[in-house]
């Protein structure tokens, strides 16, 4: 078979696959998913991520790693990035908005346009876009994604799916969610055990980070997901990078 064919998807062959990897540990889904595509890639923004990164780096020697710059994140976000490139000695590819789509968009509304009209056309320029691109040259990819990071939206999330969102006519693309069934602790509790790298920012009460604007520290007691989009009705806090988990669920 071609590079990057080891097995030709279809929705009946995910759901035995799901079948087979659900309740097995990250590492044991991550194992499965890189034996069997080639054109696989983590997608890296955060903590959970990071254990991804830990892992894999073991699993394999042709780790592709890659991250979106929107352009408005935090300082201590681009110093994240770049200590786990380090740390690992990996090449992380960084994604970058259409800048005229940008222009065009700050110069119409001006910077913060978000705020009175939701995040969804920031985000779609920002995010979508440029992941959409990277998206159609790989067969599959693993996400950081926890049921229990998000209510409303991520209750469902399984370790492995066809990704509707962001497959095409000609292409099955797949995701994996090798850290589904594990919870904030086990994450953070993996990342002292490994002494991973980390954003700083956690440290002052961050938890869910993404751009400056939209992130905030949440307090004791509130759901991480809080800190992002606190503005917009709490159910439905996607940015379009797994707009997947919005279908189906209404008002």
């Amino acid at each position: 078979m071609h590079s990057g064919q080891k097995r030709r998807s279809n929705m009946t062959d995910i759901e035995s696959l799901r079948t087979e990897l659900d309740g097995q540990s990250p590492r044991a889904i991550l194992k499965a998913a890189l034996a069997r595509y080639d054109h696989i890639a983590i997608s890296f923004s955060g903590a959970e991520d990071v254990v991804l990164i830990e892992m894999a780096h073991k699993l394999t020697d042709n780790l592709k790693v890659f991250t979106l710059d929107t352009g408005r994140l935090h300082p201590q976000t681009y110093e994240f990035i770049e200590r786990v490139r380090k740390h690992y000695g990996i090449d992380i590819e960084v994604l970058f908005p259409d800048a005229s789509e940008v222009q065009e968009l700050v110069n119409k509304k001006g910077l913060f346009s978000f705020f009175e009209d939701g995040h969804s056309e920031c985000c779609g320029i920002r995010k979508v876009q440029p992941l959409r691109r990277k998206l159609a040259t790989v067969d599959a990819w693993i996400t950081g994604q926890r049921r229990d990071q998000s209510p409303g939206t991520r209750n469902d999330v399984p370790v492995v799916q066809v990704d509707g969102a962001f497959s095409s006519q000609d292409k099955t693309l797949v995701k994996f969610n090798p850290l589904a069934n594990w919870s904030s602790k086990e994450v953070w509790d993996y990342i002292r055990m490994s002494e991973a790298p980390y954003n700083t920012l956690h440290e002052q009460g961050f938890i869910s980070i993404g751009c400056q604007p939209c992130t905030r520290p949440v307090l004791p007691g509130q759901h991480e997901r809080e800190g992002r989009w606190w503005w917009e009705e709490a159910t439905h806090k996607e940015c379009g990078l797994h707009a997947g988990n919005l279908i189906g669920k209404s008002g």
